[in-house]
């Protein structure tokens, strides 16, 4: 399981909407086939590992997955499908869907199918792989995280003359990478006028961010266009200007 975690996290902040899952497919104990979900549309985990494998599993095959397999219908067709036509008979599972429509059914679908099922295998760490999408499932609100930089006496910002940057390379790298997790980026008005931040996730696979909020309590909302300025560059990403209740 902590394998098929590692695969998972291959697509770090590339998945959304759908969850990061990672699977495993194991044969006398050793590993012969391995798969994850790189992006929405794109087959599951367990069917990447499946196609990987080739050919039908032996008898005493192991598939391994992060996240209860899908029973439902959607861009793809159900992981529980897959699994029975593969032959498989033994299925390790992380966490359950949090999906309170759809918990635990694709385990007890295979499970009617004379599967064996086994969940709960480092089950903590496969639901906190995707806690932006399962805040999102059960509660239907988006999950905020608030990024502060501070100086030890409570700080925001340097006094003039000793640079901008509060904090160092390595918390700086690891923002970026908890950016990349997020689908959107947002900034009040005042620190887009004077800073004209880039709102992106940087790291090793570039540079992104799907959508970008200047958040505004003025009538109309200010951009970093409103004052002749543009935002700074970015290969992607939009810009939305909203507007705060008052």
């Amino acid at each position: 399981m902590r394998r098929a975690l590692e695969l998972a996290r291959q697509a770090w902040g590339r998945t959304h909407p759908n969850p990061m899952v990672g699977a495993v497919i194991t044969e006398g104990g050793k590993v012969v086939a391995e798969g994850f979900h790189t992006k929405a549309g794109e087959p599951h985990a367990e069917v990447m590992a499946l196609r990987a494998l080739g050919r039908k599993p032996a008898a005493d095959a192991v598939l391994h997955v992060t996240l209860e397999p899908c029973c439902t219908h959607g861009r793809t067709p159900p992981c529980v499908d897959a699994i029975l036509a593969s032959g498989l008979r033994t299925v390790v599972v992380g966490a359950r869907d949090p999906n309170p429509a759809h918990v635990g059914h694709g385990l007890d679908l295979l499970r009617a199918k004379g599967v064996a099922v086994v969940e709960g295998v480092l089950g903590e760490e496969c639901a906190a792989l995707n806690l932006i999408f399962n805040h999102w499932i059960v509660r239907g609100t988006p999950l905020l995280a608030l990024k502060v930089a501070s100086t030890l006496d409570g700080k925001l910002t340097l006094p003039a003359g000793q640079g901008r940057a509060i904090t160092g390379p390595e918390s700086q790298a690891y923002v970026h990478r908890l950016r990349r997790l997020y689908p959107a980026i947002a900034v009040s008005a005042d620190t887009a006028l004077a800073d004209n931040p880039r709102l992106t996730a940087r790291g090793d696979d570039g540079e992104t961010c799907p959508v970008r909020f200047v958040l505004d309590s003025a009538a109309p909302p200010r951009s970093p266009t409103s004052r002749g300025t543009r935002p700074r560059a970015s290969r992607s990403g939009r810009w939305s200007a909203t507007k705060l209740p008052s």
